[in-house]
Parts: C-alpha cells; structure tokens; sequence
C-alpha cells in the first residue's frame, strides 16, 4: 500500500489515527496527496471539501491560534488508505476561501472571536467600517477620556495627549472611524484607531480597543 501512494491520490485516514499536534482522533477524514517524502517516510494531505466543511469550528480556531495550517496535515503513509476523490480541486479552493474569511481573525484567541462577530456580514472593508460604526454607536457612552497612543507624523495632537470624546463622526479612508473630541478648548476630528481609553475598568475600553487591533491588522 505505501509504495502505491503517489501525488495526487485520494485517501483516507484510517480509524483512531491521530493529529499529531492537536490529539484528536481524526480517522475517517479525507483528502488527496499534495507530497510524498520518502527520505522522512511522510505524506502530506490536503484536505477535501466535505472534510473541511465538516471540521469542527474550535479545531480550526485552535489551529488558527497555534499558528497551524488546517487545510493539511503531514502523516505517515501507513496511516491512510487509497479511496475514490468525493469532490474537485475548486470544490476544496472554495471551501477554504469560504473558512479562511469565517475564522479570519481566530489567531487572536477572544479578542479575534469578538472582532469576528462584529465583521460576520461585512463583505469588505467599506462595510466592515459599517459594522464598526454601528457597534461602536451602540457600545459607547460619550464623551470619555482618551490618549492618543500612536506616533502621529504632523497635526495638533501628539502621542500621550489626553484628550476627551464626544461622538463619532463618520468614517473616511484611509483614517478608518473618526471621532470628534476636545484637547482643552480646541475641538478636533481625530482617527479613532490612534486612541486608547485611559479608564481600562470602562466599558469603553475593550470595544475602542479590538476596534484598534482590528484596524491594525486588517
């Protein structure tokens, strides 16, 4: 059976194999092979569609937030069996796009698994600015007191000035949300993302925040 496997193939794996880096049973699950390296007698296995669909949600977050690769797995060759494909190739490139935008931010662990939520009917990042806005116009009280914690290249305002705001302006590129705010009598319209609520017991404080790292990241 192990010399038979080439490039290419369909196999299964056999009952109670598994994962070598999760410790999860994973016998049953199906896919083709993408490489074989006889030198370290290993298989690489890239997952079917049906697989990927059925692939419990937390395994995919936890792959995401040990920073591993969920589409595939490396086992050795007596761990599968040779088996008819169930699907294409562009049936499993769709469903990892599909994956990929639904767990996009699971490598930040509960911060990613709120920002997630926020952007779950966004498309793009014009409507994912959307979202914010109305999560944000929800989840706020005004005004409160803010820093600015980055770097700014020129403007009024500098890093560590404190400042207070009152509302939410709006969004515009590529500044993403803006809120207006005072700096002692002088009135701003200053990017929300450079902000940072000084009260951390707020509960402004963790949506202004995962909205920063959402940003930051985006």
């Amino acid at each position: 059976m192990q010399n038979k496997i080439e490039a290419g193939d369909a196999v299964v794996v056999k009952p109670n194999v598994e994962d070598p880096d999760l410790n999860i049973n994973i016998g049953g699950w199906q896919g083709r092979i993408s490489e074989v390296d006889k030198n370290y007698d290993t298989i690489c296995i890239k997952w079917d569609s049906l697989t990927l669909k059925n692939m419990p949600a937390e395994i995919i977050d936890q792959c995401e937030e040990k920073g591993l690769d969920w589409s595939q797995i490396y086992l050795s060759p007596t761990d599968v069996e040779l088996v008819s494909p169930r699907d294409s190739v562009e049936d499993v490139e769709e469903a990892i796009q599909h994956l990929e935008r639904k767990h996009r931010w699971s490598f930040l662990g509960e911060e990613g698994k709120r920002i997630q939520a926020i952007l779950s009917q966004a498309g793009d990042d014009s409507s994912a600015f959307e979202a914010w806005n109305a999560y944000l116009q929800q989840m706020l009280e005004f005004p409160f007191e803010a820093e600015v914690s980055e770097f700014q290249e020129r403007g009024p305002l500098q890093a560590d000035d404190r400042v207070k705001v009152h509302g939410i302006e709006g969004s515009e590129d590529p500044y993403g949300i803006l809120v207006s705010l005072r700096k002692g009598r002088r009135k701003y319209v200053f990017p929300l993302c450079d902000l940072e609520v000084i009260d951390e017991t707020s509960s402004n404080y963790q949506p202004v925040n995962d909205y920063a790292v959402w940003f930051a990241n985006r």
